[in-house]
């Protein structure tokens, strides 16, 4: 793997970042993927109801690939009833006991009321049991990166071992806009009716930040009042991630700062036009020695105001390239880095092709391979 360095960027304090050691917080461009800010991002904590963020993806993974439909209907067990229905007194869509309610009912439910009932009514109709489908929740997290999580049930309920982090949320959250954005709708609804119980969407952020118009929030006794949300500003949607937020009051602000932070701080950066030559890859065995790199797209990214001393430009690719080239091969990726934290990456193709050279050409490249390998 060949890495070219150059530095070029920044030093910069949002708010955010001025918390105590206890609150962690990420600020994620998903319109590029860009980390714009972070403080204590692993930092693992209880989940609480933020682990419906996964509850739901894995119905949504399951209604795309077709083993469930929305039409498909689920049966209130009494364990769902008692443990999270009405008689438990939480967040619940008063589900009957012994009712069979559809998918798609209990996804309104279990992310617009926060309910409890439909959590575990999901997890048993899909799984047999809330640790099987725990088991999913867990298979999904890894599978899409979220290295620092374990969920323990579908709820969110207070169990020992069971983690996440902010980044972890994020990249959940982001996962969810890229891949499922005909179910984003759900958490910007404002109300659900069920058993002719009439509720307001029960996420306490929405309707207090500008543009905010989705995700969720949770509480522990062990580490406070967390939250995800997502809003666009201007042309862009972000993801923001709160926890450890000792107050609702503290944790709203503190998502506010994040949000208001993408327009105070940072500005956009077009570092690379599209098909504009970033670096050099060397060849091997072909009729030139190296070809061009470029994005295929502008490198647009949000970068901070004023001073950029801490960031860096690093492109890395797999080299040499071995001839033939053909023109468009992804060949290697530019990363931006903050603190030696990759906050932005994008993939760079070849500019032109590289026939495969002469036998005189194979032997001064081996030659040169050769010379290189001393030193």
């Amino acid at each position: 793997m060949t890495s070219l360095m150059a530095c070029v960027f920044f030093h910069s304090s949002s708010g955010a970042e001025e918390n105590s050691d206890k609150i962690s917080t990420y600020l994620l461009d998903t319109t590029t993927e860009t980390l714009l800010s972070s403080t204590n991002p692993e930092r693992p904590f209880p989940p609480a109801s933020t682990a419906k963020l996964m509850t739901a993806t894995v119905v949504f993974t399951a209604l795309n690939n077709g083993e469930l439909s929305r039409d498909d209907t689920f049966k209130i067990s009494e364990h769902a009833w008692r443990t999270g229905g009405a008689p438990a007194r939480t967040s619940t869509m008063f589900a009957e006991l012994g009712s069979d309610v559809p998918v798609e009912d209990l996804l309104r439910g279990l992310i617009v009321q926060n309910a409890n009932d439909a959590a575990i009514a999901i997890a048993e109709g899909m799984a047999g049991s809330e640790a099987n489908f725990a088991t999913r929740m867990n298979d999904l997290a890894q599978e899409i990166g979220m290295r620092g999580s374990r969920f323990a049930n579908p709820t969110g309920y207070d169990v020992q071992g069971a983690r996440t982090t902010a980044r972890d949320l994020a990249v959940l959250a982001n996962y969810i806009l890229k891949q499922f954005p005909q179910f984003y709708s759900f958490y910007s609804l404002p109300e659900f009716t069920w058993n002719d119980i009439y509720q307001r969407n029960r996420n306490p952020i929405l309707g207090e930040i500008r543009e905010l118009d989705g995700m969720v929030s949770g509480h522990s006794d062990a580490d406070g009042f967390n939250a995800v949300g997502s809003a666009v500003r201007g042309d862009r949607r972000f993801v923001a991630v709160v926890a450890g937020a000792p107050s609702e009051s503290a944790r709203i602000d503190a998502l506010k700062s994040l949000f208001d932070s993408v327009e105070k701080d940072f500005e956009e950066v077009v570092l690379y036009k599209a098909g504009e030559p970033v670096t050099d890859a060397r060849t091997f065995g072909g009729t030139k020695s190296g070809v061009a790199l470029a994005a295929s797209e502008p490198v647009r990214v949000l970068l901070p105001r004023g001073d950029r001393h801490d960031y860096k430009i690093r492109v890395v690719y797999r080299g040499p390239l071995i001839a033939p080239v053909r023109k468009g091969l992804e060949a290697g990726e530019l990363r931006i880095l903050k603190d030696d934290v990759v906050t932005y990456r994008v993939s760079l193709v070849t500019m032109d092709k590289v026939e495969k050279g002469t036998m005189r050409n194979r032997a001064l490249d081996s030659v040169t391979e050769t010379l290189f390998g001393w030193w």
